[in-house]
């Protein structure tokens, strides 16, 4: 009997874990491929973008430019890698929808910081470009040590406890800043908003929460006006997040938080149960609660009465200023807009973060809105796709769930700027400065990668 030769052990030993990661890179992959042209052509519109706010405002381009387009060029790469090597069937749209809206968001930023001369670290753009940075790092990082998200499903309670204790952060004394909504943690030089990270820990729990206890929830109730209601006794889980939106509301000041966080458990209620009287039931707890907060907190009064009254004279030189100087701004940019860098949207107080909207409108104009908006649509339906195509019942709740709480976060802003419905204290999610926003919401698209890559790789998974 022969015995292998020292050629044919060398092979065998050659065959090491980095020689079958090549491998992997080198076989046909569709989806990464599809998404690697994505990411080009979106590399290409924040270029132009960075280039038309440069010459808009100083007639030429300088190598800043290449700071701004290479730095989250070069960590999107490497996000694009790792997702061949670690999730070659996760859905190719989410990263180039992602970036091209954070794009954006920076170089309108940045020409906001051209006009009012702001350099070094007092740039909002600088900062956002380090925030980007942090984020991505933290997206990739989750791709990559995230094997299966299902592990998530075991600490359900540990997670709603983490997000309970990341909400009531800013009123714990000495960490809470000074602002017109408790929202912000100050730790040091090093600030950050609590909500942001609270909303990822809350959809988990609420998820595993849902899985746990939906036989109860979805039980026989009540037939009425064709619907079915549910029983008193299964009321309590949602009265129960109904009063704790309510507490943000009233302790921290924090409209947009408390009705997003709300929002997000109805929605997830519904896709566990199927059943529209949850969501009915939602909407009235909705109602109660702005009429009661309308009639008890000044704050809340306060914007409803900006919002119904917009351009009494009285109001637009003082609290409405920045809601109308921000609707005048877009009625300037029209149709296709004054060009970037040629408008005057430093005309609107913080244009830069809560009016980024109205800033972005008066510069690309209602066409350029409506392709925002739907980037946005896209990056929401993609998300619920994915939930709805799985077989597993907590990622599918999960995906969802937090897929919903993005579209509802820009329609909760959108309104608000726009004047459709009262203004509230949320972040456009990847184009306004923010670093809690950012990091955030790319955490939210590297669940969201890891959930599409399972539902394709091990769609049988069930967890019940």
């Amino acid at each position: 009997m022969s015995t292998p030769t020292n050629t044919q052990t060398g092979d065998v030993s050659t065959d090491t874990a980095v020689v079958r990661a090549l491998r992997r890179i080198r076989t046909p992959q569709t989806l990464r491929n599809r998404e690697l042209v994505l990411l080009l052509f979106a590399f290409a519109i924040n270029a132009a973008a960075v280039a038309l706010v440069q010459l808009g405002v100083n007639d030429a381009i300088d190598w800043t430019f290449l700071v701004y387009c290479g730095g989250p060029s070069a960590l999107i790469i490497a996000l694009h890698i790792v997702l061949r090597l670690r999730a070659r069937d996760a859905d190719p749209f989410l990263v180039p929808i992602a970036t091209l809206l954070s794009g954006l968001g920076i170089a309108q930023i940045y020409r906001l910081d051209l006009h009012w001369d702001r350099h070094g670290w007092d740039a909002y753009s600088a900062r956002q470009l380090a925030w980007a940075a942090i984020a991505l790092v933290l997206a990739i990082v989750v791709v990559m040590f995230l094997r299966n998200y299902r592990v998530l499903f075991r600490y359900t309670y540990i997670f709603g406890f983490i997000g309970i204790l990341l909400l009531i952060l800013p009123v714990i004394p000495g960490l809470g800043t000074d602002a017109n909504a408790d929202v912000w943690v100050r730790l040091g030089f090093f600030s950050f908003q609590p909500g942001e990270l609270a909303k990822i820990c809350l959809g988990i729990f609420f998820a595993g929460y849902l899985v746990r206890t939906r036989e109860s929830l979805t039980s026989t109730g009540t037939r009425f006006l064709g619907l079915t209601w549910p029983r008193a006794r299964e009321l309590g889980p949602l009265l129960v997040i109904w009063l704790v939106s309510l507490g943000i509301i009233v302790m921290q000041r924090d409209l947009g938080t408390g009705l997003l966080i709300f929002g997000m458990f109805v929605a997830m209620l519904y896709v566990a149960t199927s059943k529209t009287s949850w969501v009915l039931i939602g909407l009235l707890l909705v109602a109660v609660g702005a009429f009661l907060a309308t009639r008890l907190l000044p704050y809340v009064q306060g914007r409803f009465t900006n919002w119904l009254d917009a351009f009494n004279p009285a109001l637009m030189d003082n609290s409405s200023y920045q809601l109308v100087n921000g609707l005048f701004g877009m009625a300037q940019g029209g149709l296709i807009g004054t060009g970037l860098g040629l408008g005057r949207p430093y005309l609107t107080p913080v244009a830069e973060s809560d009016y980024i909207f109205p800033s972005l409108g008066e510069e690309l104009g209602l066409v350029g809105l409506f392709a925002i908006l739907a980037l946005y649509m896209v990056l929401a339906s993609r998300g619920i796709r994915i939930g709805l195509a799985g077989q597993d019942d907590f990622g599918k709740l999960l995906a969802t769930g937090l897929s919903f709480t993005l579209a509802l976060q820009v329609f909760i802003m959108v309104g608000g700027v726009t004047r459709l419905i009262p203004l509230t204290g949320l972040t456009t999610p990847f184009l306004a400065a923010g670093g809690s926003s950012l990091v955030a919401n790319w955490i939210i698209v590297a669940l969201l990668l890891r959930i599409s890559d399972a539902v394709r790789t091990r769609p049988r998974a069930v967890i019940g």
